[in-house]
């Protein structure tokens, strides 16, 4: 990662859809380092950010979508992603619901994410495992 004090999570919704994909946690963080180097798909305002990310033999065009929470700088948060054959994109309904959780998880002070932790709502992806 260009910013070594980055750190990236995904919510538990997020790793339980994961783990039915072929995406891994290395796919992960490739996807923020190329958002940090300006390689963004769509911002969708509130902090929220679509990216496309590729699966090994898929390419990008047949690969998973997903949204992130960021404010480019310190903490990245994987919170949808989805394969564009099952959903072509999210409703207003459930953008809105996604911007107020951006919200709340951009501004989450050390002590509310150290609990979520470990309680395992959010998982902190490990630099060490690209």
């Amino acid at each position: 990662m260009n910013n070594a004090s980055s750190r990236v999570f995904k919510t538990r919704y997020f790793n339980r859809w994961m783990e039915k994909t072929e995406l891994t946690d290395a796919l992960l963080l490739n996807a923020i380092e190329e958002m940090e180097r300006g390689l963004i798909d769509a911002d969708l305002g509130g902090g929220v950010f679509k990216k496309r990310v590729a699966l090994p033999n898929r390419g990008k065009s047949g690969s998973v979508r997903t949204l992130i929470a960021t404010n480019k700088n310190e903490r990245w948060f994987f919170m949808l992603g989805f394969e564009k054959n099952q959903q072509e994109n999210i409703g207003v309904k459930e953008f809105r619901f996604l911007k107020d959780f951006a919200a709340d998880l951009l501004t989450i002070s050390e002590p509310r994410l150290l609990n979520a932790l470990k309680s395992k709502d959010l998982l902190e992806i490990s630099h060490e495992q690209k």
